[in-house]
């Protein structure tokens, strides 16, 4: 069977370095076998590839678009939780993902309510790389605005191997 490494090369992937705070906070705590991922954008080295509201208008970042990001969101998550587990192989389960989006403000009486479209690219993610161990509980939120207008931001509890 292969290891969550393994999966993420067999991907074309790898866990990027943790990204820096963006605040006071710290990137992930462990508390015994748990990991708890602060929220985590999709900087790509150091930078959001995309800003703004995710939503229909042509001016808003598209579902599509931040669903990708989603993917980046969450491996910064793993990356800083795989840091506190001594790697990645160590991460014996995923048990909740939270994830927001970004989401544009209705105008002429339509909503967006595709927030958990956007997220599934975390949640597939995760599933890609620890199979049925990656299947997990979530809860996902539209927001107005998230922390340097990232369409969207996400944290993971993750439960680590026993004895590591």
């Amino acid at each position: 069977m292969a290891t969550p490494s393994q999966r993420l090369r067999a991907l074309g992937l790898q866990l990027p370095a943790v990204p820096e705070p963006v605040a006071a906070y710290v990137p992930a705590v462990r508390e015994g076998d748990l990991i708890y991922t602060s929220g985590q954008l999709p900087f790509v080295h150091g930078a959001l590839p995309l800003t703004g509201v995710v939503g229909a208008s042509p001016s808003n970042v598209s579902v599509e678009a931040a669903t990708d990001l989603a993917r980046t969101a969450a491996l910064n998550a793993l990356a800083a939780a795989a840091e506190l587990a001594g790697g990645i192989d160590n991460i014996e389960r995923i048990i909740k993902l939270t994830g927001y989006v970004a989401s544009a403000v209705p105008t002429a009486g339509e909503r967006f309510t595709a927030q958990p479209s956007v997220i599934n690219g975390a949640s597939e993610l995760l599933g890609e790389v620890f199979g049925a161990v990656g299947n997990h509980a979530r809860a996902v939120v539209g927001v107005a605005a998230l922390p340097a207008d990232a369409p969207v931001e996400l944290d993971l509890i993750v439960k680590v191997r026993s004895g590591v």
